[in-house]
């Protein structure tokens, strides 16, 4: 079927910037069927995971027709039917493939083959009437325009496959969506962080809360540790994810890796003890360097182009309940918050955060930020932490966990654990909207392709493999009220553990929650100092297998999910296999951002306390002797040495007397 897509999407109100020469911006909207696979049994999850990640390399690959289509296209006559047809036939026979196994090992789910059609949606695209910066960034303008030059050119040559690797010569918006690659940012997704209202909101603390935090430090990535896989959402499955992922602490993180293989990883956090691995889409600057993965799955193949930023600073705090005490975590728990398809899917899993140093109590959630100068980019996420207390894992990998209502309450049945905020600030500037990044390149996180690299599909995951001593140290930290873990200065004495303010909080009520916050206004350029350090290399081992977690009571889990002797050399991966990030984060915690974004509302009902501790002895720190407490022993020999020294001094005038 032809139809006119630039006159459908103008007449709807939409001001269309060109998807190629037709004049149309679109994407290709597909519903997600792990909104609705909430139960499968466990032996059929490794066939659904698969064909799960099947669907997604469809819809990826039916994007990137729609981009060679709308390139070609005559006054934005583009034959719909010649990109959607055989993309719902492959839909079609995937979710089959997904229902039979499903039906297998268990009760056939219904209704499945109704999401198999998918359309195109129009977008809303860039305004070139934001104006061209603010006046610093004017007067930056030249400067940073001939120090990206070079790299400018060098992206000319990387060989993207939709044409659109480059800013257009007049100036203005490149073609497609936006951005290097053709599928995005554009003028709208960002806002100038001084337009928003403080929004954030502290949730009150209750008489038995507990007020303490427990923080590790991990690193930045220096050392550049990157895949796109997914070891969560797409176990045994390469490039699973799309884009590629930032990661933190374990070392061993790929598709194939088993617990065993986690358990037996290295790890880039001070305390050695954790061997968690945290990891989120990595921040580009779409400034047309060509990156090691810029002919690779997952990179500038599927439109995530541009330079890749190591973070300035990650911290990764575990705090407590506004309500009650905290539980241990299960060994090997995995935690997904935000929605990557959020864009498509809508924001009902969204937990997007986004804000400037200097103005953290101000968050967007659809809008990357105009910082001023002096001021950094801030990602923060906010983990669920309330855990059903049985599963480490679920069929659509949320249903264990749960948010927290603003009172600390858990839903039924479900116990609070300490709840992980990480904060990852980058110093780069707010870009040129005006010419679409020439001036001063744009920013954006990798994505799905069709996901267009909105902001709000910001997303991260965790999976637990602290060592269970310390686990339980951070836990008995936390209920005691003390702030402990490694670069943790002194904190207040049990009892005074107030979370810090994130800002103004005038007016405000206690709901809604700080994820979700108001769209911000119009966007205006405000410029500020860019100093970005580029990442080197791409880690992407793999292992066979996968195990699963200690604490799970569903049939087919491994409850004790013992170390192994390393994890498997055999790569199947295009990149070096992983390897350790040895640079610590050297920042000390700014737990005053990250504590001040409470959880969004989830569902009420009572908190589960087990797992309470009592008092707790000294904060296990991971610094120096005065930290740790070790340097109580050296005491005595101390004083043993400066009375020996005396004793020598007096022999010494005693023989010169004898003398």
């Amino acid at each position: 079927m032809a139809v006119n897509v630039f006159a459908s999407a103008t007449e709807s109100g939409n001001a269309a910037v060109p998807l190629g020469s037709s004049g149309v911006a679109a994407t290709v909207d597909c519903p997600d069927l792990t909104e609705r696979l909430t139960a499968v049994p466990e032996q059929a999850r490794p066939e659904v995971d698969t064909e799960l990640a099947h669907l997604d390399e469809q819809v990826a690959a039916a994007y990137r027709q729609l981009q060679e289509a709308a390139r070609t296209a005559d006054d934005g006559i583009l034959d719909e039917g010649a990109i959607l047809d055989p993309l719902k036939k492959e839909r079609t026979a995937t979710i089959e493939r997904i229902a039979a196994a499903v039906d297998k090992a268990g009760d056939r789910p219904e209704g499945l083959d109704a999401l198999a059609g998918c359309t195109l949606r129009r977008t809303e695209i860039a305004s070139t009437a934001a104006g061209s910066g603010s006046p610093d960034q004017q007067g930056r303008g030249e400067q940073q325009g001939q120090d990206q030059e070079q790299g400018r050119e060098q992206g000319k040559g990387q060989g993207q496959e939709d044409g659109a690797g480059e800013q257009s010569g007049d100036g203005q918006q490149p073609p497609g969506n936006g951005g290097q690659a053709g599928n995005g940012p554009v003028a709208v997704d960002y806002a100038d962080i001084k337009s928003v209202q403080p929004n954030v909101v502290r949730a009150p603390r209750q008489r038995n809360a507990s007020t303490g935090s427990f923080s590790t430090s991990c690193g930045v990535n220096a050392e550049g540790l990157f895949n796109s896989d997914n070891l969560i959402a797409a176990p045994g499955v390469g490039n699973g994810a799309h884009h590629f992922h930032d990661y933190v602490g374990n070392q061993a993180n790929n598709a194939f890796a088993s617990d065993e293989d986690l358990a037996a990883g290295d790890t880039s956090c001070a305390d050695r003890g954790d061997k968690s691995s945290y990891y989120w889409p990595v921040l580009r600057l779409q400034n047309g360097t060509v990156e090691q993965d810029a002919q690779s799955p997952g990179g500038g193949i599927e439109g995530n182009a541009g330079e890749i930023v190591t973070p300035a600073e990650v911290t990764l705090t575990f705090e407590g309940n506004e309500r009650g005490k905290v539980t241990e975590m299960p060994r090997l728990l995995r935690i997904i918050t935000g929605d990557a398809k959020a864009f498509v899917n809508g924001d009902t899993n969204a937990n997007a955060s986004w804000s400037c140093t200097g103005f953290e109590d101000r968050q967007l959630k659809d809008k990357y930020p105009l910082c001023p100068s002096g001021s950094d980019v801030v990602r923060t996420f906010t983990f669920q932490s309330c855990w059903d207390g049985r599963n480490t894992d679920s069929a659509n990998h949320r249903t264990h966990m749960a948010f927290a209502a603003a009172d600390g309450s858990c839903p039924a049945g479900f116990r609070p654990v300490p709840r992980l905020v990480q904060r990852v600030v980058y110093d780069v500037a707010a870009p040129s909207l005006a010419d679409g990044g020439r001036t001063v390149p744009l920013f954006a996180v990798d994505s799905f392709p069709e996901q267009l690299h909105k902001p709000v599909t910001d997303h991260s995951d965790f999976i637990n493999v602290f060592d269970e001593d310390l686990m339980r140290e951070m836990v008995e930290c936390i209920n005691s009220g003390r702030e402990c873990g490694g670069d943790t200065p002194p904190g207040p004495e049990p009892g005074e553990g107030e979370e810090q303010p994130g800002g103004n909080d005038d007016g405000q009520t206690a709901e809604p929650p700080a994820e979700q916050t108001a769209t911000a206004s119009a966007p205006v350029d405000d410029g500020k100092n860019d100093g970005k350090a580029p990442t080197q290399g791409q880690g992407q081992g793999q292992d066979d297998g996968k195990g699963a977690g200690k604490d799970d009571v569903r049939p087919g889990r491994d409850e004790t999910a013992p170390p192994a002797g390393g994890a498997s050399d055999a790569g199947a991966s295009a990149s070096a296999a992983p390897r350790a990030a040895t640079t610590q984060a050297d920042a000390p915690n700014d737990a005053s951002g990250a504590g001040a974004v409470p959880e969004r509302t989830g569902g009420t009902g009572d908190s589960g306390n087990a797992g309470a501790s009592g008092p707790a002895s000294e904060p296990q720190a991971q610094g120096g002797l005065a930290e740790t407490g070790s340097g109580l022993g050296l005491w005595p020999a101390a004083v043993g040495g400066v009375l020996f020294a005396g004793g020598c001094v007096l022999l010494v005038r005693s023989r010169r007397r004898a003398l």
